[in-house]
């Protein structure tokens, strides 16, 4: 079983854990999740597609990321969701973390830290986690906007920005 950290409202850890994905907290209550984006000095951003059976979002277009379980860093959450989700290895790569947002709604509350990483990979090095996705592509800017605008895109308008140069 899978264990998150409990934060307060300030981000403070709360000394409490939650089940992974058990989604009944209380007000003032916050998990820590991450989002990982992967970017080659050409400009092409990894991004994956949804598998079609996911309850949420299936086949939607998104960034690796995922939840940062108990007592582990974002950091080291985000180097790990990005190996597992596409084999790839950011531990070295330039860059890192980037910003944060919060959300929050009725027994969910969380924050969200984006990272960005400059890797120099190829196609080949790809190994998706296909219980995950069923498939991924190198896209440019205008690409990932599109999918946006068509409503496909996870977090599109809250990370926006990570996509900029």
């Amino acid at each position: 079983m899978e264990y998150w950290d409990i934060y307060d409202k300030d981000r403070n850890l709360t000394g409490r854990t939650m089940k992974r994905n058990d989604f009944t907290m209380k007000d003032g209550d916050y998990h820590l999740t991450v989002l990982g984006v992967i970017c080659r000095p050409d400009g092409k951003f990894l991004i994956t597609q949804r598998a079609l059976d996911k309850h949420w979002a299936a086949g939607w277009w998104e960034v690796s990321g995922g939840g940062v379980m108990a007592g582990e860093t974002s950091e080291q959450a985000v180097i790990r969701e990005v190996r597992e989700e596409t084999g790839l290895d950011v531990s070295n790569a330039e860059g890192g973390y980037q910003f944060s947002y919060h959300r929050e709604s009725p027994g969910d509350n969380y924050f969200v830290d984006i990272y960005k990483f400059i890797l120099d990979f190829d196609e080949t090095q790809v190994t998706p986690q296909l219980a995950e996705m069923q498939g991924y592509m190198l896209a440019d800017k205008a690409q990932i906007e599109e999918f946006a605008k068509q409503g496909i895109f996870l977090h599109y308008d809250s990370i926006k920005q990570v996509f900029e140069s």
